[in-house]
């Protein structure tokens, strides 16, 4: 394929990746389990989010090496989704962009990009403050907060970081983590590295727990889980082979593209949720248009 096909065809899945987002499923609560989300499109305040759109600074005094070892990993804790940040659709600087519903089992690979001392101290999209000394992250689509491990694919350091901030939204990248996430991944000089990303805990991880990010009107006691719709594009036997899948197809479309592993330890590649079978329908047609795949609709 020539370079100028491949640049066409990329903007060509930007610009329906856009208007299959508006089609993604509004997430709807669910009794003993649940997830309540807004079904309103958010424009997020630019002022909170303009450090994952521009070049941010180190602190004046950065930390020694012993000091750096010293900050531990984010640890994980059973908590409900926030009430802010988790609109079911947000859009920044024009663009729109859905957070998923769940988000256990999530993996993605992708470049990840750092942020700090231009936001210290300032509202993260969770309503926490930023502090670039803690290991923290902001993620476009996955609920939050959530915890996950990354690890720097190009050295192997990994570290655990609480996911409470939304961005990147520059290029490609799929994360924004702390300064301090940067330093122990070893990225800070690059400002940029090849990333594995795995939820290793959330809110929808634990059984028997109501979570309510916005609280209901009425009663959800009698609300039947919704049915979800996902285009699957391949299922593995090696997490490997399904992780190299999920980064390719990242670049080619613009949407929520998890890796699940089922209990027979297949790891499935699947874009979605939508919110029915004909709009899953059109965006497994146009898969068929930019990959040489044989992608299915699966409902769950």
């Amino acid at each position: 394929m020539t370079s100028n096909k491949l640049n066409v065809r990329t903007r060509s899945s930007a610009f329906l990746s856009v208007l299959l987002v508006t089609c993604l499923h509004t997430p709807a609560a669910v009794a003993g389990n649940s997830v309540y989300f807004s079904s309103n499109t958010m424009a997020i305040d630019e002022t909170v989010l303009g450090a994952h759109t521009n070049v941010d600074a180190a602190p004046d005094v950065p930390l020694n090496a012993e000091q750096l070892a010293q900050i531990p990993d984010a640890t994980p804790v059973a908590e409900p989704f926030s009430q802010y940040g988790n609109a079911s659709q947000y859009s920044v600087l024009g663009k729109s962009y859905t957070v998923m519903a769940k988000a256990k089992n999530f993996k993605q690979v992708g470049m990840a990009s750092w942020y700090g001392k231009q936001f210290h101290g300032k509202r993260t999209s969770s309503g926490e403050k930023f502090d670039m000394y803690k290991l923290t992250a902001a993620h476009k689509n996955l609920p939050i907060p959530c915890y996950a491990r990354v690890t720097n694919t190009e050295n192997g350091k990994s570290v655990i970081v609480k996911i409470n901030d939304r961005g990147p939204f520059h290029g490609s990248r799929v994360m924004d983590v702390s300064w301090a996430a940067a330093a122990k991944l070893d990225m800070i000089g690059t400002g940029t590295a090849k990333i594995k990303l795995e939820v290793v805990s959330s809110a929808d991880s634990y059984e028997n727990t109501a979570i309510a990010a916005v609280t209901p009107e009425k009663s959800t006691q009698d609300t039947p889980t919704p049915s979800q719709f996902f285009v699957q594009v391949g299922s593995f036997s090696t997490q490997d082979n399904a992780l190299n899948l999920q980064s390719k197809l990242s670049e080619l479309v613009a949407l929520p593209i998890e890796v699940s592993t089922t209990e027979s330890s297949k790891h499935k590649v699947q874009i979605g949720p939508f919110v029915d079978e004909i709009t899953a329908n059109k965006a497994r047609d146009y898969v068929l248009q930019v990959a040489a795949l044989n992608p299915i609709i699966v409902k769950r």
